[in-house]
């Protein structure tokens, strides 16, 4: 068995999302980093600072939690405000198989903000299932 070297599009997405660190730094950046890897539809993103912040606090989980792969303790309040953005989102199974990792798991609200979020959970869901998380946080 061969270890794939090819990184998936959830790891892409969740590796995008997890390094954007200052470079998300307001409602703007949130806006355009959504827009950019096309995880909300154009137009204009009413997003509030209760958006942004559930943003930021999820970014901030999955970089606490990658860090365990690397040897580096999560840290544990971090994970708990991610985990209370995770539990808020609403998503779906798809009942048809995806055409990769990203799409097992899809938006189930209308926000686009939260439709957003809920993408990454879906892409976070699915590096977590293949183990692919494991060489995301090395």
């Amino acid at each position: 068995m061969t270890t794939p070297t090819e990184q998936s599009t959830a790891a892409g997405l969740v590796r995008a999302f997890v390094a954007t660190g200052d470079s998300l730094g307001d409602r703007a950046d949130l806006a355009r980093f959504l827009r950019e890897h096309r995880l909300v539809t154009d137009g204009a993103i009413p997003i509030t600072l209760a958006d942004f912040d559930e943003a930021v606090a999820l970014r901030d989980a999955m970089r606490s939690v990658l860090a365990t792969a690397a040897g580096r303790p999560a840290d544990p309040e971090t994970a708990a405000r991610g985990q209370r953005v995770l539990d808020g989102l609403r998503v779906t199974v798809r009942l048809e198989p995806p055409t990769d990792t990203a799409g097992v798991l899809a938006p189930a609200v209308v926000d686009e903000v939260r439709r957003g979020l809920a993408r990454i959970a879906g892409a976070w869901a699915a590096v977590l299932a293949t183990g692919e998380w494991r060489r995301l946080g090395a």
